[in-house]
């Protein structure tokens, strides 16, 4: 299951990364549409979960990293979209357990949430069709 909400939330965040991206790549400021996207993710999930200043500045260099990781395997025209997607998953899986360290455990609660509404309601199926959630 872990897995299955990582790669959710990775989706997301890869597609948040996408969109700021390209609304961003005309901006003859490089530096500033590096760094657009990260602090979009940062406003969003900010806005979502209500994160304190604290948890913004704690939560900045985590999206940071994996924005920069996901970059460099997108630019890698060496790999397949099947091998920049599975380079991806460590990325996610890092910046998902980083940011989970400083949340509260209502944060994370909504956090799930979140992850599940853009998976599309199912859980646990790598095939994206819907499964009753887990027992609860």
């Amino acid at each position: 299951m872990n897995r299955i909400r990582l790669l959710a939330a990775g989706t997301v965040l890869m597609f948040a990364i996408g969109a700021v991206a390209q609304q961003t790549t005309t901006s003859p400021d490089v530096h500033a549409a590096a760094v657009a996207p990260v602090e979009q993710h940062l406003k969003v999930l900010s806005d979502k979960l209500g994160l304190t200043a604290d948890q913004q500045d704690k939560a900045r260099p985590i999206l940071q990293e994996m924005h920069d990781g996901s970059q460099k395997l997108n630019e890698d025209q060496s790999l397949t979209p099947d091998q920049r997607h599975e380079g991806m998953v460590p990325l996610f899986m890092k910046a998902d357990k980083a940011l989970r360290e400083i949340l509260t455990d209502d944060q994370k609660k909504q956090l799930d949430a979140m992850e599940a509404q853009m998976q599309g309601g199912s859980h646990d199926n790598p095939h994206g069709t819907t499964a009753p959630p887990p027992g609860d």
